[in-house]
């Protein structure tokens, strides 16, 4: 296979992605609408991520609602990689409409296509997310594993945040393996698990395999700085750079999986190279939680610039608590080690954000709409 459409190939990691299929020769076709929300104002002459690929790329410069978009940039590709979305847990869960329709509805028309129309694809990856666990995997001493539900607004309005699980004792958090609970707890998580599904079902009906990577918390170089709904790393680092405060939801002791860019490249290229892939689920982190109170410390250390933490007590409606991946399914079937661990990572994220203009801070815009909405407490 060497003509691979990347549809959001301009993204984060969809022109990582791209670099990286470039560079081992494959032909890329990118299909992206250059969304102002992640490559700002003007995005053809200041976007740093599509200048990353300008000229490198056959480059589609329209979107994956536009059925027409889809036929032009499907024809004589052998893979697709899709990573166009919306992002934005928060932000999902008031303007629903938008997720589904760029989320699931586009999704359906690029598998309408496949199936009706004559084409030469013969895999298709789809970014699925964490976000369909929810609230992930845990062990009672009472019942063994469990699967909790949704936090109760109730607790966490006593300031009390962690999951609860009836008749049982305070749970120990575990690692989510891909044959856990799908139960999203967000819009978000909701369009990523139809996404899912219908590239898994569909797919194999028509001689086309399947690969869906449930990605954690990607960072690193080339992060969107000015998009203040998504990816905390960039947002702390906007905040901390304007000389703002950073204010830290719940207790701060929620956790993620931060994954640093070129494992999540890595774990994709495998993918898309190995027939071990076809068909299959597998998680992409380094199954290692860490907590929010440690990202901020972390930033703030790096960047070396004096900045007050504030820990709110505030959350948003469709968050989750903890949530880190087993990787035994990868690393078995594809021999898949993340490289860079948190610290490294950082390190190099912070030196590239040190290299950039200083992007306005939006994330109270941000918050307000929450708050405006009811999802903000």
């Amino acid at each position: 296979m060497k003509n691979v459409l990347i549809t959001g190939g301009a993204g984060f990691i969809g022109s990582n992605l791209s670099l990286k299929l470039i560079s081992k020769g494959y032909s890329v076709t990118v299909l992206d609408n250059l969304s102002e929300q992640i490559h700002g104002r003007e995005p053809e002459q200041t976007s740093p991520l599509y200048a990353s690929i300008r000229d490198k790329v056959h480059f589609i410069k329209g979107d994956v609602t536009n059925i027409n978009d889809w036929k032009k940039a499907i024809e004589n590709q052998d893979a697709i990689v899709h990573y166009a979305a919306e992002t934005g847990t928060g932000q999902s869960m008031y303007e629903v409409n938008k997720y589904v329709l760029v989320n699931i509805q586009a999704t359906a028309m690029m598998l309408d296509l496949l199936v009706n129309t004559p084409n030469t694809v013969k895999k298709v990856i789809i970014a699925s997310s964490r976000s369909i666990y929810g609230e992930g995997k845990y062990f009672s001493s009472e019942l063994g594993h469990v699967y909790p539900t949704h936090r109760s607004e109730a607790d966490m309005d006593q300031k009390d945040f962690e999951v609860k699980y009836p008749n049982s004792s305070a749970l120990q958090l575990v690692a989510t393996d891909e044959d856990s609970k799908i139960h999203p707890s967000s819009v978000y998580g909701i369009t990523k698990q139809n996404q899912e599904q219908m590239v898994m079902t569909v797919c194999p009906t028509v001689g086309i395999a399947p690969v869906a990577f449930r990605y954690q918390n990607v960072y690193g170089p080339g992060q969107s700085l000015s998009n203040p709904y998504t990816g905390i790393l960039s947002i702390f680092s906007t905040q901390i750079k304007n000389g703002n405060g950073i204010n830290i939801f719940e207790d701060g002791k929620e956790t993620r999986d931060f994954v640093f860019i070129d494992d999540v490249v890595d774990a994709t290229v495998l993918g898309l190279e190995s027939e071990e892939a076809n068909g299959e689920v597998f998680n992409v982190g380094t199954g290692v939680a860490t907590d929010v109170v440690t990202v901020a410390n972390t930033l703030v250390e790096n960047y070396g610039i004096e900045t007050p933490l504030t820990i709110t007590g505030n959350y948003r409606l469709g968050d989750i608590r903890h949530n880190y991946a087993d990787l035994t399914k990868i690393r078995t079937k594809l021999g898949f080690e993340p490289k860079v661990d948190f610290q490294e990572g950082i390190k190099r994220f912070t030196n590239w954000v040190n290299t950039q203009e200083i992007k306005e801070d939006n994330y109270d815009k941000s918050i307000a709409e929450m708050k405006a909405k009811g999802m903000y407490k």
